[in-house]
């Protein structure tokens, strides 16, 4: 099935020429060309988009939590930082709802209901975002600092970042999260990530 809709997002009008697509039982598609100021993106799948904002609309109180894990795959240390910095004041969401904050070791352990239970751990490193996973290890983990690269540890000073492992009695060892498979970070390391990253700290042994 083709179907195109004209879409008006702002100042500017999205034309999606959408296509929905199933390969024999696998995971659906809907494709679409989507025109905008920034020119033709081609063959764009916006189910993602639209499962999430769906999802978001059910549970408003976790969009915290779904950005934080946003943060950690593009490997925004600053805004991961700042996310679980905030002063979890209440705010509402687009339908004017008041929204409970969630609690930072709530954050901390979430683990995505839409994507194989990862937790912000597993993101960021099945994205190898090595500065993300080291300021993960340092607020939720008991990792012990010598294992830390100085670098690190001077930059998360620098933050203004602090150890919550052991402060937050509710935070369990981030490195002890588990996936949809049973798998913890450590089990999903990469051998192209082991040349950049000491992969030992992520095992609750280290």
């Amino acid at each position: 099935m083709c179907i195109s809709v004209p879409v008006e997002l702002g100042r500017s009008v999205l034309i999606l020429n959408i296509a929905t697509v199933s390969n024999s039982g696998l995971d659906e598609q809907i494709l679409c060309n989507l025109y905008n100021e920034g020119g033709l993106q081609e063959s764009l799948d916006i189910l993602p988009l639209l499962v999430e904002e769906s999802y978001l609309r059910a549970y408003p109180e976790e969009r915290k939590a779904r950005a934080f894990l946003e943060f950690c795959r593009a490997g925004d240390v600053q805004a991961v930082f700042d996310l679980l910095d905030d002063d979890g004041e209440e705010g509402e969401n687009d339908d004017s709802q008041i929204l409970v904050p969630m609690e930072i070791a709530d954050v901390l352990q979430y683990q995505d209901p839409l994507g194989s239970l990862y937790s912000g751990l597993h993101t960021a490193l099945i994205s190898e975002k090595v500065e993300v996973i080291w300021l993960l290890l340092l607020i939720a983990s008991d990792l012990e600092l010598h294992r830390f690269p100085p670098p690190m540890l001077q930059a998360a000073e620098q933050l203004g970042a602090d150890r919550l492992f052991g402060v937050h009695s509710e935070l369990l060892d981030i490195r002890t999260l588990k996936d949809a498979d049973g798998q913890t970070a450590a089990m999903l390391a990469s051998p192209s990530l082991s040349r950049i990253f000491d992969i030992s700290v992520l095992s609750v042994t280290a």
